[in-house]
């Protein structure tokens, strides 16, 4: 029987992406899923891939309001919070000096404040239960250097200074907290621009720039299920794939080597620019 049988776990950005993997995995070993997203029809087909022990709901994880109402009442009606998974999360890069500050707040409220909303909102529940499990999705990238994707490393770190300092704070009043930081994952982030609304001049190819930093992306499915391994074993930084243990491994040896590797992948990129 999987740790997850009869459990109750809430995904945010569950329609997309890792957040929608997990949430396939979870139901498929044996957990009530609550997919969130704030495209309302995306969440509907992920909890649809879940099969009839799953629902889905819009929400802008911007809005601490609505992610505690809605936190709180699914909590209620399923009698208990096991886990909650802050996935929601986008991606910005560029040149920092090219990147206005507007795009900085951007995405700082998703990437940041989207998870903290969720984890003041499910940790007192977890507390008052006397259980539950924290999953904060961070990155690789909030554990190293992250050149030409200075936002989203930022928030990263954040997330992940968050997740360990909490984990310490929550162990002895019986809630678990871990951070997700996955390397490349086959997912459309990959592929997407930065929004639009902020005029960004240019950023790098992102599956070009972060193949040549940590190696080809990895499947998500494959992700999702060794990410939920691992979570079932209480880790509290879990690192996705193996390779990128590695990469983590050697960067926290030899800093210098990480850095040149890295000045030489943003010198191809800003080449290409022209």
């Amino acid at each position: 029987m999987s740790t997850f049988t009869n459990k109750v776990a809430l995904i945010t950005g569950g329609g997309s992406g890792i957040g929608r993997a997990l949430a396939i995995q979870l139901a498929s070993r044996g957990a009530t899923v609550c997919v969130t997203d704030l495209n309302l029809e995306a969440a509907q087909q992920a909890a649809e891939a879940c099969g009839p022990n799953a629902r889905a709901i819009a929400l802008d994880v911007r809005d601490a309001a609505a992610v505690k109402e809605c936190i709180d009442s699914f909590a209620e009606e399923m009698g208990r919070l096991d886990y909650i998974f802050n996935n929601a999360g986008i991606g910005i890069g560029g040149e920092t000096d090219e990147i206005p500050l507007a795009a900085w707040q951007h995405i700082v409220d998703i990437n940041l404040y989207g998870v903290l909303n969720g984890v003041l909102a499910a940790y007192p529940i977890m507390v008052k239960q006397g259980f539950g499990h924290i999953v904060n999705v961070a990155s690789l990238a909030g554990l190293g250097p992250a050149p030409l994707l200075a936002p989203y490393a930022l928030t990263k770190h954040a997330v992940v200074g968050l997740s360990s300092s909490l984990r310490i704070e929550a162990a002895a009043r019986g809630v678990k907290v871990s951070a997700l930081c996955p390397a490349a994952i086959e997912t459309p982030i990959l592929d997407s621009d930065n929004p639009s609304q902020f005029g960004i001049k240019w950023s790098p190819n992102m599956r070009r720039f972060l193949t040549a930093l940590a190696g080809p992306p990895y499947p998500v499915d494959k992700c999702a299920s060794e990410a939920l391994d691992a979570v079932e074993k209480n880790k509290g930084i879990i690192v996705l794939p193996g390779r990128a243990r590695v990469a983590w491994w050697i960067g926290r040896l030899s800093p210098s080597m990480v850095e040149k590797l890295s000045q030489k992948a943003v010198a191809v990129e800003r080449k290409l620019r022209g």
